[in-house]
């Protein structure tokens, strides 16, 4: 075989090896993209689910979130709307 041929041949080869590599890649990507976008439907799911555990309906959502506070020194003088309604006579 003459030097042109083993030449060729080999980038033949080189070019088979890339276009494997790339091929793995892209189903790695599609693996990553797959994962994400399972994650965001779970976090989603878990963000509704832990609303209707706490009863914040559409309607009063904002007025709840804007009061609602995570410290328990802040939280004991922040009223939210039930607690209104109890002190009502």
């Amino acid at each position: 075989m003459s030097f042109e041929t083993i030449s060729l041949l080999l980038n033949w080869m080189e070019l088979g090896a890339l276009l494997a590599i790339l091929f793995r890649l892209s189903s790695t990507f599609i693996l990553i993209a797959n994962t994400q976008r399972e994650l965001r439907r779970a976090i989603h799911h878990l963000g509704e689910s832990r609303a209707i555990e706490l009863g914040i309906n559409n309607a009063s959502h904002d007025l709840r979130m804007a009061s609602v506070s995570h410290s328990p020194e802040s939280r004991a003088d922040t009223m939210v709307p039930d607690d209104l309604a109890a002190l009502s006579p």
